[in-house]
């Protein structure tokens, strides 16, 4: 439970909140102790009143008696009825206090959360599962909240509340007081035992709704194969083995919960049987009234849903304790890449120079790089080209700060990338990675995405540059076109294209085109080549790919092999060389 004392900072952040809920919390369970006793007044004026009347039933006054006696029930009444009023008014503003807190502080929990994943490297995306990163600040945030909101709201409330039942009910008579919550702690422990039973079976339900989901989900992805090879049966019979055991579980749940509500009539039952039959004994020896018989029947009755609660908001409390545990060791982690106390924030020219650079992945400890050199000037073409796995996109991670180098160091513009602003750094760069992403929103929006101010004009002609122009003119909405989830609306080439105008449609100085253009064929390939040669004169460009360009004559071409460079140098050099380069362009002139 010691996680939980993490979110003191909330509480005292919205103490006002906290503090007029327990204002309200009290105040409201004042006006719920005080109708047992106005009852047990009225009952027993009443009784007194029947017996005075008995006396001058056939008097001239009797009519007289019988108004007051009236008057005296409709004063009370009027008056419970006022207190219920006011009651309910305060349990408003209880629920207006707290829950709301518990939502404000679950917002904070949130962009705390979000925050954290927007500081955090490569690396730990790497080796996290989305769903795992997504359950953290949905799931587990939602359990915290429900222990910072109503667990808290219904501790104070069963606190509060049996205080003062329990003083009422001992100001009146200790011996029946004792008698009469005799079976109360009983059914707190039941209700207790039986939170625990169903909140295991709940979990085991949960894992097995998210089996059940996930083997449904890869069914309709895959009935393509499925029908292919008919095994509609197979899949058919094991889908409903699983709905078989999910079924039984619930079966199981069904009959734990349908304990409950018999198990606190049974005990809340004994309770008032306890006590009318002791305090009707006491009654007999003239130790208390009738109406105390009532009042304490009303105040059992008044503890039955609070006590019923403390099963489940122990369990509420034992959850959110793991689920915080789970965001304090998030909150923890530490990004390995991080800015220098006095990084450096000025125009980038577009100098790069690769120095001794040996870089392994961490994830997988796969070396990528191997004392790497290389060294590129401002405006310069770069191509770098190998086989896959050769480390070719590890350059662009490197470049973009994704990852730091292990050995050497790499340095842009005389400095080092360590030294470099990060923000500042990724800001003046356009990197076109090999797994094309798109955001499900308009064709405009994607290809504007990180400018604020792009207007229309420029999305256009980025789109021209890429090629992809012509094709955005002749969907239904154009450059409006909702392109949904991962660009799902468009083909391979067509996304490659986007995210390349999305590139170009910064005014950057250095630009890198990671195996982008793949998904095209070569009459399209020449014409973004063209485009790219023509507008991009005065950039850096580095284009990463495992094709060679005839119709562009780079500065500088590098082949990698295993993580070193085999080759270097322009298209004739490398020809005359006879190695790697010049047997991939034979073939590739072959095909």
């Amino acid at each position: 439970m010691k996680e939980l004392l993490s979110l003191n900072k909330y509480l005292i952040k919205y103490k006002y909140r906290l503090g007029l809920g327990v204002i309200f919390v009290t105040s409201a369970n004042v006006f719920a102790v005080l109708p047992p006793v106005i009852v047990r007044n009225v009952l027993d004026e009443m009784y007194s009143a029947i017996d005075r009347y008995k006396l001058i039933a056939d008097s001239a006054i009797s009519n007289l008696y019988i108004d007051q006696v009236m008057q005296i029930v409709m004063t009370n009444g009027l008056l419970l009825l006022a207190f219920a009023v006011i009651r309910g008014v305060l349990m408003f503003f209880m629920r207006q206090t707290i829950i709301v807190m518990s939502r404000h502080i679950e917002y904070d929990m949130k962009n705390e959360i979000y925050n954290k994943y927007q500081s955090l490297d490569t690396a730990f995306f790497k080796s996290h599962q989305t769903g795992d990163l997504m359950s953290r600040i949905s799931e587990d945030v939602s359990r915290v909240r429900s222990y910072l909101g109503p667990a808290i709201m219904y501790t104070l409330n069963v606190t509060v509340l049996a205080t003062m039942a329990i003083w009422g009910m001992l100001r009146v008579n200790v011996t029946l007081t004792i008698y009469a919550l005799f079976f109360i702690p009983l059914l707190a422990i039941s209700m207790i035992k039986i939170n625990q039973i169903i909140n295991k079976r709940s979990s085991k339900i949960q894992a097995q709704l998210g089996v059940l989901t996930s083997k449904a989900q890869e069914t309709f992805s895959g009935i393509r194969v499925i029908k292919s090879y008919v095994q509609e049966k197979s899949v058919q019979t094991n889908f409903e083995r699983y709905c078989r055991a999910y079924r039984r579980s619930n079966i199981n749940l069904a009959k734990t919960e349908a304990m409950y509500t018999p198990l606190m009539g049974i005990f809340i039952g004994l309770s008032l049987i306890i006590t009318i039959y002791i305090g009707g004994k006491m009654v007999i020896e003239g130790l208390i009234t009738v109406g105390n018989i009532a009042e304490f029947i009303i105040y059992i009755s008044m503890l039955t849903f609070p006590v019923s609660t403390l099963g489940w908001v122990s369990t509420i409390i034992q959850r959110a304790a793991v689920s915080q545990k789970r965001i304090n060791d998030f909150l923890k982690i530490e990004p390995t890449i991080q800015n220098n106390i006095a990084a450096t924030n000025k125009d980038l020219e577009g100098k790069i120079v690769f120095e001794n650079v040996s870089f392994t992945y961490p994830h997988t400890g796969i070396q990528a790089l191997k004392n790497f050199n290389l060294s590129i000037e401002p405006h310069q073409k770069i191509a770098i080209i190998g086989k896959t796995g050769s480390g070719k996109s590890t350059l662009a991670h490197l470049l973009y700060r994704m990852y730091d180098v292990e050995n050497g160091a790499i340095f842009i513009d005389n400095e080092n990338i360590k030294n470099w602003d990060i923000d500042a750094l990724r800001g003046q760069m356009s990197y076109v990675p090999q797994e094309v992403f798109l955001f499900s929103n308009t064709i405009a929006a994607n290809i504007g995405f990180g400018e604020d101010q792009l207007n229309i004009a420029e999305i256009r002609e980025a789109a021209k540059t890429a090629h992809v122009h012509k094709e955005i003119e002749n969907l239904s909405d154009k450059y409006e076109t909702i392109v949904g989830e991962r660009g799902v609306m468009l083909s391979g080439g067509q996304k490659q294209r986007v995210s390349i105008a999305r590139a170009l449609a910064k005014d950057h100085k250095l630009i890198i085109l990671d195996d982008c253009i793949s998904a095209v064929d070569n009459d399209t390939e020449q014409h973004i080549l063209a485009n790219l040669k023509k507008n991009l004169d005065q950039k850096t460009l580095i284009i990463i790919t495992h094709r060679i360009f005839r119709n562009w004559d780079f500065d500088k071409i590098i082949v990698l092999d295993e993580g070193t460079i085999s080759e270097e140098g322009t298209h004739e050099e490398l020809m005359k060389l006879k190695g790697f380069y010049y047997d991939m362009y034979q073939y590739q002139i072959m095909e």
